[in-house]
């Protein structure tokens, strides 16, 4: 829950004039993929121009998240408010609850992270089809989406000179049937990527998906 309440505080110190809307669904296992589409679907309904979808564990820096909700408006791709991802596990997370500022706590930096901070204007986001709502669980919803974002935008997202920083918290297994699906449908994108098969990537983004019931709350 701490991880959840530092982020919405940190939004709210960065962005006063923003809405912070919590967005939760109730799918067994947790669903990334569903939580960020529906995110996009609530910023359509309440007309916003420019949508950040933040992992609730994510805290960005000032200035690249400016600057990419500045260009997010008007272009055609995600736009994403870092080129560098910092993991702060828990060595980090506990520095950062003593009160080490950000920039100084212990990380790890996770190459060609594609996570934690989307800025989109829903068109962008269902052009490239949204996330896979078929990932549950611990699962690589993040790189899939950025193969549909290339081959279906025919570019890459656009990154923004900044970090942002992951917290620790306790994370689900790697193993289960869930991640075993998740990881057999990840191939699939990953085939059809290194082939530059669009119509593949249109029909795995577009697959419906059954037992999709959702509602907002907050996940802590």
């Amino acid at each position: 829950m701490y991880a959840h309440d530092l982020t919405v505080q940190r939004y709210r110190d960065l962005l006063p004039d923003a809405d912070v809307i919590d967005v939760d669904t109730d799918h067994e296992p947790f669903c990334l993929a569903a939580c960020r589409n529906k995110a996009v679907r609530t910023a359509e309904v309440g007309g916003y121009d420019v949508a950040v979808l933040a992992d609730a564990d994510t805290l960005p820096e000032r200035e690249p998240l400016l600057a990419a909700i500045h260009d997010a408006e008007g272009d055609t791709r995600v736009h994403l408010p870092y080129d560098q991802y910092r993991s702060l596990r828990r060595d980090g997370t506990d520095q950062l609850l003593d009160g080490i500022p950000l920039e100084r706590c212990a990380h790890l930096v996770v190459l060609a992270a594609t996570s934690g901070v989307y800025v989109t204007t829903p068109a962008t986001w269902w052009a490239c089809g949204g996330q896979d709502e078929h990932f549950r669980g611990w699962a690589p919803e993040d790189v899939a989406w950025l193969i549909s974002h290339r081959l279906l935008l025919g570019a890459e997202p656009v990154r923004h000179e900044g970090r942002v920083y992951a917290l620790h918290h306790d994370s689900p297994p790697k193993s289960g049937p869930a991640y075993d699906a998740a990881v057999a449908r990840y191939q699939r994108y990953l085939a059809a990527g290194d082939a530059g098969d669009v119509d593949t990537i249109r029909a795995l983004t577009s697959e419906p998906v059954t037992c999709d019931k959702s509602a907002v709350a907050t996940r802590g």
